[in-house]
């Protein structure tokens, strides 16, 4: 089992930079890979990056390649996505999840947070 909570969301300026934070509770969280998705309204839920359990691979979404950047600290039961140039069309809640990246690269997750409210700006 595996809780996840999120924070870091707000408003940012297009160009600017917020970087988010997943906390996990859980014995078994380094056996997960980890990812983050989002949801803008009126649209379905989509994948924006993974990582992998031992942290050797990523994977992010063509729209975000090169701008976002997901990471872990499994001592500290972490996860992070560093977002960098956001552009408005980013605005969404961003969700944290667990689970198997081949999985969540569908769009499927074991776990899910609450989700993190995104805003950037023009």
């Amino acid at each position: 089992q595996v809780q996840l909570v999120e924070s870091g969301g707000g408003l940012v300026q297009a160009g600017g930079s917020l970087r988010l934070s997943c906390a996990a509770s859980g014995r078994t969280f380094s056996s997960f890979d980890m990812g983050w998705f989002r949801q803008a309204p009126g649209k379905e839920r989509e994948f924006v990056a993974a990582i992998w359990w031992i942290a050797d691979n990523t994977y992010y979404a063509d729209s975000v390649k090169g701008r976002f950047t997901i990471s872990r600290d499994n001592a500290k039961k972490m996860v992070y996505l560093q977002t960098n140039s956001p552009k408005p069309e980013d605005t969404a809640v961003y969700y944290c999840a667990a689970g198997k990246i081949a999985d969540m690269r569908r769009g499927v997750a074991g776990y899910w947070g609450q989700g993190t409210q995104v805003t950037v700006s023009s």
